[in-house]
């Protein structure tokens, strides 16, 4: 089972530490490199308002998983989980062992999504936010 988590505002971290060192984090997890991130699977993972919600609050900078989770929801661990490995298999957040303690840290990977398809990340984002005015 995936157990996603935490992430930070601005650029992507460095490639994340190896499995033996952080083998109390958990795993490595298999993310699709910047050129493979693919607009159908970005667009679905963000079809959702629950995922869109978990990303919204990984614009401010990364968070461990256990923060992340949709406002005003109680969800079991397996959908939390699921939300995420959405995410992270299509290419919108990175997961990685926290290097300071047991955990996961989230991060959106604006400048990937900025990169492979401009203002997308933004605009959705921001078509159903409470400031969007609509």
């Amino acid at each position: 089972m995936d157990s996603e988590t935490h992430s930070t505002r601005g650029a992507d971290p460095a490639p994340g530490p190896t499995v033996r060192d952080h083998a109390a984090s958990g795993p490595e997890l298999p993310h699709p490199d910047r050129a493979g991130i693919d607009l159908s699977q970005v667009l679905f993972a963000l079809s959702d308002p629950g995922r869109r919600a978990m990303v919204r609050q990984l614009q401010d900078g990364p968070l461990e998983a256990a923060a992340c989770t949709p406002a005003g929801t109680d969800l079991p661990k397996a959908t939390k989980s699921h939300m995420l490995k959405v995410l992270r298999e299509a290419g919108v957040i990175r997961n990685l062992p926290n290097p300071q303690r047991r955990g996961r840290i989230l991060t959106l990977r604006r400048d990937d999504l900025e990169a492979r398809f401009p203002g997308l990340i933004d605009a959705v984002l921001s078509a159903d936010s409470p400031s969007a005015g609509g």
